[in-house]
């Protein structure tokens, strides 16, 4: 009976601290565009971290041209928030197996579709054993239930604390002018690297847009941006 309240109490203290008046109160909009932007800038830093750690340099691993954004870390949290919240008291290995799953194949989409539309890739993993078409191994999969498992029971429930204390006064128009600049910051490094791909077809600029893109965007400045960006066509 003790032990059984005690689990209960632990419980609660871990996904109780909600606070019911904060418009990011439960799993909405507001509080999922949060957790896109700051695990964005988190993952980012990571990035380079293990870069450093692994290889002694710091190099750039945004994902996005302005700012310290690694969307594919904002869009897989919002992935493991939704799909995971639900079980997240489950027993551990049940959390990592679905972690893993959903992982692998968010990692191995992300370079199909990057391939497909930008015909490039940002990581190939075909010297690993046990990958799949280069886009995805067994390391790096079991490494995405291990994330899966840590983010939604310690992860998540720490940054929804801290996000619900952002006032309502302000914290409503904070997060559409942070939406509105993470949508240009998309749009604007989607279309420049679309625009570097039909440049290497010799294909010149058709309109003013294009023009722009060429003077501001040069393959020598996206080099330093997605310095391990290849193109496979």
């Amino acid at each position: 009976m003790v032990n059984t309240k005690t689990a209960v109490i632990r419980r609660s203290t871990t996904y109780t601290q909600d606070n019911p008046e904060s418009f990011l109160h439960g799993l909405n909009f507001y509080k999922l565009a949060w957790i896109f932007f700051l695990i964005s800038m988190v993952g980012c830093g990571v990035e380079m971290l293990w870069c450093f750690i692994t290889q002694g340099f710091i190099e750039c691993r945004q994902g996005l041209i302005y700012g310290p954004f690694t969307p594919i870390y904002g869009v897989g949290a919002v992935l493991f928030t939704l799909l995971l919240y639900k079980i997240r008291n489950a027993n551990s290995f049940l959390i990592f197996a679905v972690s893993a799953g959903i992982g692998g194949v968010f990692e191995y989409a992300c370079s199909w579709a990057q391939q497909l539309i930008f015909g490039t890739v940002s990581w190939e993993y075909s010297a690993s054993p046990f990958n799949l078409q280069g886009r995805t191994d067994l390391t790096y999969t079991l490494c995405w239930g291990i994330l899966g498992m840590v983010y939604i029971k310690h992860t998540f429930p720490f940054f929804s604390h801290m996000i619900e204390k952002i006032p309502n006064t302000v914290g409503r128009w904070i997060t559409w002018i942070f939406t509105a600049f993470m949508i240009f910051d998309i749009l604007i490094s989607a279309a420049a690297v679309y625009r570097q791909g039909v440049r290497r077809e010799n294909i010149p600029p058709r309109n003013s847009i294009e023009v722009f893109l060429d003077q501001h965007y040069t393959d020598a400045y996206l080099k330093k941006i997605y310095p391990n960006m290849q193109s496979v066509k």
